[in-house]
């Protein structure tokens, strides 16, 4: 048995961006951490794949909106992890990505469920 949904969701392109630049707000995290914060807060409903997961994380380094860093795991000095930080940049371009997002999914829900039908469900 798997512990994928059924209904599993594939996401817009250029919305991984933005939940990893939204996860990190929150503050540095490593690639297993956001991709865990992602699928927990979606209810496993959106599951990001390492294959996808990278890639993105370099393109947000290299746009200059996340930096990364070596640092050691916790406890375990020997082990290594890549943390990634928002920039200030990434932070500015958050803003701008939920914005855009907030007006898609507005224009989205208007053809989507229509006022008259809205109205005729509250009668």
């Amino acid at each position: 048995m798997t512990n994928e949904p059924p209904d599993r969701v594939e996401l817009l392109q250029g919305t991984l961006d933005m939940l990893i630049l939204r996860t990190l707000l929150f503050g540095p995290a490593h690639g297993h951490q956001i991709a865990k914060h992602i699928q927990r807060t979606t209810d496993n409903v959106l599951q990001v794949e390492h294959g996808s997961l990278y890639p993105a994380l370099h393109r947000l380094e290299r746009k200059g909106w996340v930096l990364s860093k070596w640092e050691a795991a916790g406890k375990d000095q020997k082990r290594e992890f890549k943390y990634y930080r928002l920039t200030p940049a990434g932070k500015k371009q958050l803003a701008a990505e939920e914005s855009n997002w907030k007006q898609l999914a507005r224009a989205i829900a208007q053809v989507m469920w229509p006022a008259v039908e809205l109205r005729k469900e509250e009668s």
